[in-house]
Order: structure tokens, then sequence, then C-alpha cells
């Protein structure tokens, strides 16, 4: 889905590559078969962008909130935020900003197997946008509206991380991580 508005001289872009999910796996886990289902906490880490400062833990913490009002709304579970789930997905975001890696889900199975949990599915959303003032509401936007990422959102998981990065350019990389563990 590509998405454009102007605004005066700015562009706006939103871009989002369709929702990944696995084949359920019973009873697959990582590697590391210790669990740490511990709140992430919120350090302060900000990028500084033209003329927008960028705070990537409060937009993240805004991408798992909206997710949850979304879910609630639907009379879903909400889902529980996982630092070590965040860890992988923050990652992800950090080296699509980079460049590192393609805007994509290149590398979805290992970041899923390097999470310390005992799982059976998993899935992720990933969205890119620049030149909008609250990324995190237009790439939950644009997740919402699009069957693939929708599907990643309803989906029967009780563990999720955000991650958020963004570059000078003032490109934003956004990744949600949803983990379905025993």
């Amino acid at each position: 889905m590509f998405r454009q508005t102007a605004f005066g001289i700015a562009l706006s872009t939103l871009v989002l590559t369709s929702g990944l999910t696995t084949t359920p796996i019973p009873g697959h886990t990582s590697s590391n078969q210790s669990t740490n289902n511990q709140p992430l906490s919120l350090l302060s880490s900000q990028v500084a962008l033209s003329t927008t400062t960028f705070k990537t833990t409060a937009l993240e913490k805004s991408v798992f909130d909206q997710i949850n009002r979304y879910r609630a709304s639907k009379g879903l579970s909400k889902l529980i935020l996982n630092a070590n789930i965040t860890k992988q997905a923050r990652i992800h975001s950090q080296n699509m900003a980079k460049g590192r890696v393609p805007f994509s889900h290149h590398g979805f199975e290992r970041r899923v197997k390097a999470i310390p949990l005992i799982y059976n599915s998993a899935a992720e959303n990933v969205a890119f946008n620049q030149g909008y003032s609250n990324p995190a509401a237009e790439a939950v936007i644009g997740w919402v509206n699009s069957p693939g990422h929708l599907k990643n959102l309803k989906g029967n998981y009780n563990f999720t991380g955000v991650g958020v990065a963004a570059n000078k350019q003032g490109e934003v990389y956004l990744t949600q991580i949803f983990v379905h563990a025993k």
C-alpha cells in the first residue's frame, strides 16, 4: 500500500509490506529456552530529523497502546509487551533505517528464533513512512486498512514487541512482531 499526501512542500509517504505470518508450529521454540515476560522499560532514545525530533521509544509505546486499544474494541485480549521481542523488532527497524537490510520481512525467521520463548506461531508487520508528525498513528492506520496486516493484528497472539527507528533523511521504520507463546 502506498499513500501520499502533500502538506505545503512536504511530501508524506506511508509504505507497508504485506503482513507476514508463520505457519503454526506446535511446541516450536527458539534455541534459548529461558522466558522473560517482563514489561519493556522505556529508555529515552530519540533521533533528530531536519525539523522534527522523534522519540522512538515513545513511538513504540504509542503503537503498542493503539494496537491494544484496537484489539480491545474488537473483543480480543490485549497483548503483553515483551522486552526480548521488542529488542528483535527494534534491531530490524534500525537495520532498515541504516540501509543494512531492505524494507522487508527479510530475516523474520531468524528474529523470531532469537526470542527466548516457546511459541506456536508468530507474525510481523512492518511500515515505513516519512513526513508525518505522528508516524506511529499513520502506521497503525495503514495496518488496520490492510487485510494481511489486519489479520496479524487480530491474530491469536499473546505477546508482542515494537521497534521504531528513524534516520537523518526523516524516514521512520516500524516493526511489530506478534508471538503466541505457551
